[in-house]
């Protein structure tokens, strides 16, 4: 099995978490916590587990992060026990090739994407009777039992293969594109998001970065709600292009609190030593950035009674936030992570199986998303675009085992 991983070796990590934002290839030295390896075959842990082997796999920012070890040790995560190998890769498509006796949803040669395994143990493969609270409602990403002794997989999307228990997989139909079936993972971050904090119908709402997490916001949002007035926040021209393309009424290359105050409708106070606030702002703002500046500015730049939602994920504590706007105009602060379960028009089911639907009418186009393509073998130059992140033109860099 080839495979790229990280091991939660103390001294390794903080030599990587120190050494890597002054020279990123360190990552591939011996000393790194990082391994690129060929490892051997593991067997099924049970009846009811799959082999999988990978046939594309998207680069996601949390894979940058565990491979450069970006997390802070303070954060409340950080207190959960984990597991001792990270395997990198998540958006991934891959196809069965051996199935355990007691496999009942996959056979062999079915096409499969990545469900729940990248978030851990769950009730589910633990064999745990009755299942915790969440695994009954089938958000297994909270399970209380994560944590408790069992069979595990083994690999990852940034490799050839991996073994799973046949809950953690979604099948897909086999005549969609593979690099369709592989974006179906992030673009449910922006389903999930936009479902679990809709806006009015036709109301207006800011996407706050246009990188993939905040472009499939947009997708989303036209797609649920197709009269909802976006406006977005691009910090590159490529990503402006393609936020207008997606759907965004208006386009912001940098954060403007007058211009927001004209689009809303609303009117922009401020003051000495103080940027400012637009009361009368966006009915919600989605935040894709994630960070203690973006906050900030998305709390004051919505309506009294409206809604923030964090989006854009880091591993690390934020640090002066100015937090009265929750209090003073009555702000909803949300959290959205993953995707799962999602509600919409008295109907829940897998924000897979909404993508799924979008895709099978028409509502929803992957095209222009994936804009770099490496075998797995370049990993190295594939891991660096990836990491370039805008400067390099790139929305979602992509390995390709074809």
């Amino acid at each position: 099995m080839k495979a790229i991983y990280v091991d939660k070796d103390i001294p390794r990590i903080l030599l990587t978490k120190a050494i890597s934002p002054l020279w990123p290839d360190f990552v591939w030295t011996p000393l790194a916590a990082a391994r690129v390896g060929l490892l051997p075959d593991v067997p099924l842990p049970g009846p009811d587990w799959v082999r999988l082997r990978n046939l594309a796999c998207g680069i996601c920012a949390s894979d940058l992060s565990l491979l450069y070890v970006q997390a802070d040790p303070s954060v409340g995560p950080a207190a959960l026990p984990g597991l001792s190998r990270f395997w990198l890769g998540h958006e991934v498509v891959s196809e069965v090739v051996e199935a355990g006796p007691g496999v009942t949803r996959l056979k062999v040669g079915d096409r499969v994407i990545m469900d729940t395994y990248f978030a851990g143990s769950n009730c589910l493969t633990l064999g745990i009777d009755p299942p915790c609270r969440y695994c009954a409602e089938d958000d297994h990403h909270f399970c209380v039992n994560k944590s408790e002794p069992g069979p595990h997989g083994a690999g990852g999307g940034f490799g050839d293969q991996y073994v799973a228990h046949e809950s953690e997989v979604y099948p897909v139909n086999a005549a969609m594109d593979i690099e369709t079936a592989a974006l179906i993972e992030p673009v449910s971050i922006g389903v999930h998001g936009v479902l679990r904090t809709p806006p009015p119908p036709d109301g207006k709402v800011l996407v706050y970065g246009c990188g993939i997490i905040g472009l499939t916001m947009i997708m989303s949002l036209k797609a649920f709600f197709p009269q909802v007035e976006v406006t977005a926040i691009a910090r590159y021209p490529f990503q402006a292009v393609m936020a207008e393309q997606l759907g965004a009424k208006h386009i912001l290359r940098k954060p403007d609190y007058p211009a927001i105050a004209r689009l809303t409708g609303g009117k922009f106070f401020t003051g000495p030593l103080n940027k400012g606030i637009v009361v009368g702002g966006y009915d919600v703002v989605y935040d894709c950035v994630g960070s203690s500046q973006t906050l900030t500015d998305s709390l004051r730049w919505t309506r009294a009674n409206g809604a923030v939602q964090i989006v854009g994920l880091h591993f690390s504590p934020m640090a002066k936030i100015d937090l009265t706007p929750v209090w003073y105009h009555h702000i909803d602060l949300v959290g959205s992570y993953g995707h799962g379960y999602s509600e919409f028009n008295g109907s829940r089911q897998h924000d897979y199986a909404w993508i799924d639907a979008l895709l099978r009418s028409g509502e929803m186009d992957f095209t222009g998303l994936v804009t770099h393509r490496f075998p797995p073998g370049d990993y190295k130059k594939a891991i660096r675009m990836a990491s370039a992140k805008g400067k390099a033109g790139a929305i979602k860099v992509m390995f390709r085992h074809d």
